[in-house]
């Protein structure tokens, strides 16, 4: 039970194991202090950390909604109120801009665009542990951000392709993408070489890569970025249970642009070729057990990165979603 934070539910949410996905939480009426104000809501947010960690542990996703929570400042607050340690996008392929603190802007590639299921950042060795999503200027239609639940996957494939499975989990996955020197607004994966090792210096950036478990091939105009083998499923300690970790779906059908072909993208660790219906099976999982819930303005989702995919809808602007990464 929470003195502030009263549980409440949307149409969208899915019940798995009687756990509510996500879990919505609104301020309760009730509270003696209720957050009216964004300073009452951060101190809220320190004195109910434990109460806030136990559902994002049991439900993996927390939509924090009915807050005051209006600018990238305010979100930026929010975020430094959760006490989780900052975790520098270095790696990434996403074209995005920092805004204030630490937020950034989300996915900035063109709005026609859909983002497929990923966990964020699967496809090198560090990735974050939690992200936070803040809803700035709601979408026009569409742009939702859909969420499932990794674990789901993961037992849904064991069902319906166990050999590709036990291959997956020998193998792991390769990754193959190039990218060019400066970013590119018009490609989801358009993030120049400089952003993602955040220098200009190519041995500098040869150096963070290989702390990401990636090697560089320098080309003409561009560098080829190999990642891999990586494993493809990991074990959640915490919750004790096998999740399908990795940017398959994501590289073989989102991977695209002028420098870049999917299906190239993405490959057994071993170098061959995935099975193109298995993938597209992958893709009709994560479709079937997403939830995908309307943004409002002022929301706030908290998402566990070992327990649950997102993705992202194509929609009509305005829409303004940022972000924030945490170790």
């Amino acid at each position: 039970m929470s003195e502030t934070f009263l549980e409440f539910q949307i149409p969208h949410q899915k019940l798995f194991n009687g756990i509510q996905f996500p879990l919505v939480l609104s301020p309760n009426p009730k509270s003696h202090t209720p957050p009216s104000s964004l300073s009452l809501f951060t101190q809220a947010i320190k004195t109910e950390k434990t109460f806030l960690d136990s559902v994002l542990h049991k439900s993996g996703a927390v939509l924090l909604r009915g807050f005051p929570v209006n600018t990238a400042s305010d979100f930026n607050d929010v975020v430094e109120a959760f006490g989780f340690e900052e975790l520098p996008y270095v790696g990434g392929a996403a074209p995005r801009n920092k805004v204030v603190g630490r937020v950034f802007t989300t996915n900035d590639s063109p709005p026609d665009q859909k983002i497929p299921f990923h966990h964020e950042m699967a496809q090198v060795t560090t990735f974050p542990s939690k992200l936070f999503f803040f809803c700035e200027v709601e979408p026009g239609s569409g742009g939702e951000t859909p969420i499932v639940l990794s674990h789901l996957v993961y037992e849904k494939m064991k069902e319906r392709h166990p050999e590709f499975l036990e291959r997956l989990e020998e193998h792991g996955l390769l990754y193959t993408r190039v990218i060019g020197e400066d970013d590119d607004l018009s490609s989801p994966i358009g993030r120049g070489w400089k952003s993602t090792f955040l220098t200009k210096d190519k041995s500098v950036a040869e150096e963070r890569a290989a702390n990401l478990g990636t090697k560089l091939e320098w080309l003409e105009d561009s560098v080829k970025t190999i990642m891999g083998p990586l494993p493809a499923i990991k074990f959640d300690k915490t919750r004790q249970r096998k999740i399908w970790f990795n940017s398959m779906v994501f590289a073989y059908i989102g991977w695209e642009d002028s420098r870049n072909d999917p299906v190239k993208a993405v490959t057994f660790g071993d170098g061959k070729p995935l099975p193109a219906d298995i993938v597209y099976d992958c893709l009709k999982i994560l479709e079937e057990e997403s939830v995908a819930f309307p943004w409002q303005k002022g929301d706030v989702l908290l998402l566990d990165n070992w327990a649950a995919l997102h993705a992202r809808r194509s929609f009509d602007p305005p829409r303004r979603i940022l972000a924030s990464l945490c170790k």
